[in-house]
């Protein structure tokens, strides 16, 4: 009886605790929008350099209606997805020969750390020059800029694995891919997920870098036509896709951890 009432208790904590974050969550937009109103009506600015919240959701039904908001959506949301799969593989597979050979880190060490110390808008232009503008490039930019946080994860990660748990899977005589499979990526996983979230939201960084330095479609492009003409409002509707975009990302990572993870609640 008492256990069935401290399962109650704990459904009804977990309750108020969400609808609570939920609405500090809304209180704070709302905050934020009513700051921006403000600014906006008394703060004496012209509307080509801080444009009302009228203005920016009349734009934003416009681009929605003549369907270019969706055109560029959709682009720079294949190039966000293809840089965060592509660059999130080859980090994990990199990362695991990292984690258990000493000899390959000391080899790839330097060529990685090397190429993290050169700022991505350094590299767009190259990528660019060397593989045009078409899609692969922004690919690869956004590939570069997930790469690293993830690479770093599952190094930590597959580390993580504590040298008793080897020796039990040794005892059992369980094969190479039965320790890889019931004990590697399972412990791993909590800390490379948490690398996941990261890329999820830089890919977007990635891609949109990408469309800057040089693209005639997606939502960095629609930002550049925004400022050459001083179309601040359209500028402002490109941005705030793109938050939208990295939020729903880092959501689905959020949700597919709670999956994954799952068995660490239960226990």
């Amino acid at each position: 009886m008492n256990l069935e009432i401290e399962k109650n208790r704990a459904v009804i904590a977990a309750a108020v605790d969400r609808s609570w974050r939920i609405f500090l969550a809304v209180l704070s937009v709302l905050l934020g929008l009513l700051a921006w109103h403000l600014f906006s009506k008394y703060g004496d600015m012209p509307s080509f350099i801080f444009p009302t919240l009228g203005q920016v959701w009349a734009r934003f039904l416009k681009v929605l209606r003549n369907g270019s908001l969706l055109l560029h959506t959709a682009i720079t949301l294949s190039e966000v997805l293809m840089g965060l799969a592509l660059g999130a593989g080859v980090a994990i597979l990199v990362g695991y020969l990292l984690a258990k050979s000493n000899t390959i880190e000391r080899i790839l060490s330097p060529y990685i750390v090397a190429s993290q110390s050169i700022p991505i808008v350094a590299v767009a232009p190259l990528l660019i020059i060397w593989i045009g503008p078409g899609i692969l490039s922004k690919v690869l930019i956004g590939a570069l800029i997930v790469f690293f946080p993830v690479l770093i994860n599952t190094i930590v990660g597959v580390r993580s694995v504590p040298n008793e748990l080897y020796e039990l899977m040794k005892s059992l005589q369980a094969t190479r891919w039965q320790t890889l499979t019931m004990l590697e990526i399972p412990a791993a996983l909590p800390v490379f997920l948490g690398g996941l979230r990261i890329g999820a939201t830089l890919a977007v960084i990635g891609a949109v870098v990408g469309e800057f330095v040089g693209a005639d479609q997606g939502l960095g492009f629609l930002i550049n036509v925004g400022r050459g003409l001083y179309d601040t409002a359209l500028v402002f509707v490109a941005v705030f896709t793109l938050i939208l975009m990295a939020l729903i990302l880092y959501g689905a990572v959020v949700l597919l951890e709670n999956k994954l993870l799952s068995w660490q609640k239960r226990r």
